[in-house]
């Protein structure tokens, strides 16, 4: 017995030393292989382009993936992946492509604090523009574009305090969106806690150098909770919804108002609401109100509210999107993007109209100067609708574009002779309304599932947005180049996507050029050198 036991230990050592040369060999192999392809592309690669695009999540590893192994860019050599037990494996494809992200992020941010940012363009600097200026070769257009888009490229971040009259929040409370007015004087938040979400306004009146504070105008009668009973207090708004899209509304003035579209939890019904802004003040810490969101009713409901403003409710099915009218045949109309669906509503006399559509409409945005209304579904379609027209079956569409994603957000470009749009699968595309044809694509841009907004300003020349995978990028309109690329300032995570506003007046008029961008319950400005 003894004799057998030892042969076969003898046969199984020199099997298994056979299979760990094999495998030497073809891990040595692997690497010969995929080294110097990897090294090539390593040094092709531009150091501006951003850290991961939609259709590659593997960062700079062009290694084919192998069954069981994982690939190390830094070693360049393949490790085999620990079998999992009880769903504990520490090395997953997930944790190592969120390590690369991370280390690529620090790294970014390290570029910024030393100041070794490269510019955006080849040559790109204050003094030889000036000069080709003042032979002749740029016009002033031209000049102002390149002036806005060297400033963007050296802009430095700082942080914003900001001033609230409950100092409790400023630990609990975490930036979900903000939304900057026409004037850039003014942000709306929405910001979210344990138990919700709240509702606030910030002066940006106080934004001026060196020292940058601002004030966050609260009120806490309106609030979105979530919340399976109805609340014992009567003097709160507290709805238990989630917050879905935000717009500025101009319905006594000038952004007179918010226009909320909130989406409904399981028996509660959705809901769009106008907010009077002149309620977010710190004045008037004591007024009540005495009207409950959570009682919803069918018919069109109208409150004053201290003589300022009115407060409308509309009861309406799960709402993906809304927009307000600036159009002067009708004024008073908002819309709400439904499923397979668009409604319009009237503020002032409660009627509405329906159109019928094929998908769930995700985004919307009014024309100006024509009384039309572009919708973005999901199926990727993108069409607009004639507001002169009554039809209450399929509506007629006056323009017809495809993407071939779900169309998240869109923007009218101001002569509305073109339309930008973002899709779920990081296209941003320019369309000619009258060529109906693409005539520009932005590239960098990272979505899969999100609802992301586009910032487009054509008087900057410059078109901003925030991918999915946290990273906030600015391209120039004109040609469609990356100028910049903005890491956040916190680890990458689907909970806390940056959300920015930019504009050369920030404050209102006279004020101070930049970005800002608010992530989990910071401020930060950057601001032109």
């Amino acid at each position: 017995m003894n004799k057998s036991s030892r042969q076969s230990r003898r046969r199984y050592g020199r099997r298994s030393r056979q299979q760990n040369s094999w495998c030497r060999q073809r891990h040595s192999s692997e690497r010969c292989m995929t080294g110097p392809r990897q090294r090539s592309q390593d040094s092709g690669h531009d150091n501006e382009e951003s850290p991961s695009t939609s259709s590659n999540t593997n960062g700079d590893s062009s290694a084919p993936d192998l069954p069981g192994y994982y690939f190390d860019p830094e070693k360049n050599r393949y490790f085999r992946l620990l079998p999992g037990h009880n769903n504990c494996n520490p090395l997953t494809k997930e944790s190592i492509q969120q390590k690369e992200m991370e280390r690529k992020r620090l790294r970014l941010l390290e570029e910024e604090e030393k100041k070794k940012k490269k510019v955006a363009r080849v040559g790109f600097n204050a003094s030889s523009f000036l000069r080709k200026s003042q032979l002749g070769f740029l016009n002033v257009n031209s000049y102002c574009r390149l002036a806005h888009e060297l400033r963007v490229s050296c802009m430095e971040r700082k942080r914003v305090h900001i001033q609230r009259s409950n100092p409790s929040t400023l630990t609990s409370d975490q930036f979900s969106l903000i939304l900057a007015d026409t004037n850039s004087d003014r942000l709306f938040t929405v910001n979210n806690d344990t138990e919700g979400a709240k509702y606030g306004i910030i002066s940006l009146s106080g934004l001026k150098t060196p020292a940058l504070k601002v004030q966050m105008l609260e009120n806490f009668y309106f609030t979105s909770r979530k919340l399976a009973v109805k609340p014992i207090v009567p003097s709160c708004c507290v709805v238990p919804h989630q917050v879905n899209s935000v717009c500025w509304a101009s319905l006594n003035h000038l952004d007179s108002h918010v226009l909320l579209c909130l989406l409904g939890f399981a028996q509660t019904p959705g809901c769009a609401t106008l907010i009077p802004a002149s309620l977010f003040t710190s004045s008037h810490p004591e007024r009540t109100l005495t009207w409950h969101m959570a009682e919803f009713t069918l018919q069109f409901l109208v409150e004053c509210v201290d003589r300022r403003g009115m407060l409308c409710s509309f009861r309406i099915p799960g709402a993906w999107s809304c927009a307000w009218c600036l159009n002067i045949q009708a004024n008073t109309c908002f819309s709400t993007g439904l499923s397979r669906r668009v409604l319009l509503t009237n503020v002032v006399t409660g009627h509405r109209q329906s159109y019928r559509t094929n998908s769930d409409v995700l985004a919307q945005q009014f024309a100006v100067m024509t009384p039309l209304l572009f919708n973005g579904c999901r199926s990727g379609e993108i069409f607009a609708i004639d507001l002169r027209s009554r039809s209450q079956g399929k509506s007629r569409k006056a323009t017809r574009l495809f993407h071939d994603s779900a169309v998240t957000s869109l923007r009218i470009l101001q002569e509305e002779q073109s339309v930008m749009a973002s899709d779920m699968a990081g296209k941003i595309k320019l369309w000619d309304l009258r060529a109906m044809k693409c005539i520009r694509q932005y590239e960098g841009h990272v979505n899969e599932y999100a609802c992301l907004p586009l910032h487009v300003h054509e008087e900057e020349g410059i078109l901003v947005a925030v991918g999915q995978d946290c990273y906030t990028r600015i391209w120039s309109l004109q040609d469609a180049h990356l100028l910049r690329t903005i890491p956040s300032p916190y680890p990458a995570s689907k909970a806390n996507i940056p959300s920015v506003a930019f504009s050369s007046q920030l404050g209102g008029f006279q004020g101070t050029p930049g970005l800002l961008m608010a992530v989990k319950q910071d401020l930060y400005y950057f601001s032109y050198s």
